[in-house]
């Protein structure tokens, strides 16, 4: 078995293992702007099954990730088993998978992760898709609250067109997985803060249309989430990753 953990500790193992698993933990640094910690760690024994590109199994934890489209996650965790790669292109410094493969995955996302990814340019855009009356609209901060009874808090102010004064949306959600994908407002009760009903509605039937998990993840990954959960300021969602390729970084992130 060989670890890699970022920083300078050394590799162990033979050069089938610290060539692997360089690939390997450069692939996916490269997905992220920031990581906190990033472990990866490569199974094979005997070690020698490596140059067949056969490999046990493969191990990903992340903590404090930050991606290029703005949106952190406090941690995400990834195991696959049983994953046959081509060595040959390790030495161009590339991970290619030789079929498909699954992981089991944990992701978590604390109180304030949710809040910076809601504000986050890449998600303000997408709820701006949203016309209401035929006017467009214009989203001032989002504030997010995971309440102690597992439902979410959701408080904004939202310009509707051109008009001087902003309308009031204040819900209370619970959270539930679609066809182990889209993640769902369920139980929505509107606060009397709230200014415009319709707006509201709007907003949550936009939201529900929105949070589709094939639209966020990486090229060449598939998840499906079997349960999801909020609990002491955090969502935590555990399921699958379907992945047909190795995650490779975009020229839009590239340039980022």
């Amino acid at each position: 078995m060989t670890s890699i953990v970022f920083g300078n500790l050394p590799v162990p193992g033979q050069s089938g293992d610290r060539v692997v698993s360089k690939a390997v933990t450069a692939a996916i640094s490269a997905l992220f702007r920031q990581a906190e910690k990033l472990e990866a760690i490569v199974r094979a024994e005997p070690v020698a099954k490596l140059f067949q590109g056969s490999v046990d199994g493969f191990d990903f934890i992340g903590k404090g990730l930050l991606m290029y489209s703005g949106l952190r996650v406090e941690s995400m965790e990834f195991y696959v088993q049983s994953v046959a790669i081509d060595f040959g292109a390790i030495f161009k410094g590339q991970v290619k998978l030789k079929q498909a493969t699954q992981a089991n995955m944990r992701i978590e996302l604390t109180e304030e992760d949710l809040n910076a990814s809601f504000n986050t340019p890449f998600l303000v855009e997408k709820m701006q898709q949203l016309t209401f009356n035929g006017e467009s609209l214009t989203f001032e901060t989002v504030e997010l609250k995971v309440e102690d009874d597992g439902s979410l808090q959701l408080d904004s102010r939202v310009r509707v067109g051109y008009a001087a004064e902003r309308e009031k949306i204040s819900l209370k959600t619970r959270l539930e997985v679609e066809n182990r994908r889209r993640i769902q407002f369920t139980d929505v009760s509107y606060g009397d803060e709230s200014t415009n009903l319709d707006l509201c509605q709007a907003l949550v039937e936009h939201l529900n249309n929105m949070l589709d998990l094939d639209k966020f993840a990486l090229d060449g990954m598939q998840l499906r989430v079997d349960q999801l959960r909020l609990r002491n300021q955090k969502l935590t969602l555990y399921g699958m990753a379907n992945i047909t390729n190795f995650p490779r970084r975009t020229a839009t992130q590239a340039a980022a």
